[in-house]
């Protein structure tokens, strides 16, 4: 489910030497290198800029500027644009999935693994506007393939989890679906209508997720 993503880093990368802001070394008249850019922290970048204005947010050049590089950083690692937006969606997957489950497992209880699960999916997905974001984008056929992943990687855990708790395979499958919907819709509302939501003062949006989620698990 969702995770805040983490920033980029600035620095440069590639074959880029000579820029301003460098200094010279000794006399010896070499400029030294600033620290390279990563694949991983261009497709943070695009991740955040999705975030902020959606997909024709990624665009090469403010991506640069925003990094303190050149158009020369993103070619050493990307053939073109495509590649960097394949790039984003992998580390979305990597990020707000893969590692959230990983810190679910941590919890031995499968009832407690859902309840952590979703306390902290719905506060990130509320927090943080690139889920949404990419739900806003799903007629691309990029971000309709690794939405498409996505879901069915985190449903099928979900489901996994009702299992767990003695759920028919059947059963499982679609309380693990219908406890996706419950995530899903709340994140839109946390953007789009956030004041019918209930305040996390005095604990109303713990007892409305409480509630959510024994109604869930009910057997």
């Amino acid at each position: 489910m969702a995770q805040q993503h983490p920033g980029p880093q600035r620095g440069q990368d590639g074959p880029e030497t000579g820029r301003s802001g460098a200094h010279r070394r000794g006399g010896t008249g070499r400029t030294a290198k600033k620290p390279r850019l990563s694949a991983q922290t261009w497709a943070d970048a695009a991740l955040e800029a999705i975030a902020e204005g959606g997909l024709a947010a990624v665009a090469i050049e403010p991506l640069a500027a925003r990094l303190g590089t050149t158009k020369g950083s993103f070619y050493w690692h990307f053939s073109n644009r495509d590649a960097l937006i394949d790039a984003a969606l992998d580390r979305w997957a990597e990020i707000n999935t893969e590692g959230t489950i990983a810190g679910v497992e941590e919890e031995p209880d499968p009832e407690q693994r859902i309840r952590l699960l979703f306390a902290f999916a719905i506060q990130a997905a509320t927090e943080d506007p690139l889920e949404v974001a990419l739900l806003a984008t799903a007629g691309h056929p990029r971000v309709s393939a690794a939405l498409r992943r996505v879901t069915e990687r985190r449903v099928a855990y979900v489901a996994d989890l009702f299992a767990a708790l003695g759920f028919p395979p059947a059963e499982a499958r679609r309380r693990g679906l219908l406890a996706y919907t419950v995530y899903l819709g709340h994140a839109q509302l946390g953007h789009a209508a956030p004041s019918v939501l209930p305040p996390e003062k005095d604990g109303e949006f713990r007892t409305y997720l409480d509630d959510a989620l024994g109604v869930l698990m009910r057997r």
